[in-house]
């Protein structure tokens, strides 16, 4: 259950969390009309701090004009410290954000155009995505029935609401077999992605990962995980992967803002290597927490700091 924290940022004020409502006519309801992102603040030795802000909220602002809601009059600086300014109004050390872009009430019909669109921002407290355990021992996870939205349908590079009925529809079925998770496979019947996860596997030490032509989100995780790899100098390949390589795979791994890297300890009940986190895993994990946790220099300029309040 979410944690409920004592501001909601709303269209440029702030709004008490109780406060933040819609009608039940507002247009995302019947037709699915928002985008959003979700974001990690770690705390760190320096006091808590967001990780890949602009980038975040890059892809928020792209997701919007793909689907024709961004008349929003807010620019993408302003929304990167309506974020930081929320975080420190509610106190937390570390959290979830979740920005979210919504047509709301006004005119009914699949058209939406003409409709007001909404800017919230929220966060809470939020621990690991798919268990404490789960980031040593690994998860098991099955092959979805359901394809991942096919390409020219809903677009995949945008994070919008309506897609995620095709996660919930992927997680669903998984856990309703006994599975943590989902793997969707795509049009074309190639791997794509998790329910709300970018999908890795390693062989023979080369990380092999699907491309973005294979309905994947581009992933803000997905790539700090090549950046990281290439880093350390294993070899990362982008291509369409067969369903058969994820059985052969020395290591599966998953990422995401939620699940940050998870190991995967078997696939339709088959084992990948030795049924828990691989070496590869293992260190570019390890390197990953290092670096939002402040433990390691944030090289890349990754990591914003939340102002004191």
């Amino acid at each position: 259950m979410l944690k409920a924290t004592e501001k909601i940022w709303r269209n440029g004020e702030f709004i008490a969390w109780d406060d933040a409502k819609i009608h039940v006519l507002s247009h995302v309801v019947s037709y699915g009309s928002s985008v959003f992102e979700g974001i990690r603040c770690y705390e760190t030795p320096s006091g808590p701090a967001v990780f890949r802000l602009r980038e975040h909220v890059r892809r928020m602002v792209d997701s919007a004009k793909i689907y024709r809601m961004d008349t929003f009059q807010f620019t993408q600086d302003e929304l990167s410290a309506a974020i930081l300014e929320l975080v420190a109004v509610n106190r937390l050390t570390s959290c979830y954000i979740r920005p979210i872009v919504l047509r709301g009430y006004g005119a009914m019909g699949v058209n939406g155009s003409k409709n007001p669109v909404d800017v919230y921002l929220a966060c809470w407290e939020w621990g690991k995505y798919l268990g404490e355990e789960a980031m040593a021992g690994g998860v098991d996870v099955c092959v979805s029935s359901w394809s991942r939205i096919a390409p020219n349908t809903l677009p995949a590079l945008a994070k919008a609401g309506a897609n995620y009925m095709n996660s919930q529809l992927i997680n669903m079925e998984a856990t309703l077999n006994g599975y943590a998770e989902g793997i969707a496979l795509d049009k074309s019947g190639y791997v794509s992605e998790g329910a709300g996860e970018n999908i890795f596997v390693v062989r023979d030490g080369k990380i092999v990962t699907p491309p973005v032509g294979t309905s994947v989100l581009p992933g803000i995780t997905r790539d700090t995980v090549l950046t990281l790899a290439a880093e350390m100098g294993i070899p990362i390949v982008e291509q369409t992967m067969p369903r058969e390589l994820l059985y052969i795979a020395d290591e599966v791994f998953f990422s995401g803002t939620a699940a940050e890297v998870t190991p995967i300890r078997s696939i339709d009940r088959i084992t990948i290597g030795n049924g828990r986190r691989g070496p590869i895993t293992e260190k570019l994990q390890k390197e990953f927490f290092a670096i939002v946790n402040g433990e390691k220099a944030d090289r890349h300029g990754w990591l914003t700091a939340v102002p004191s309040k």
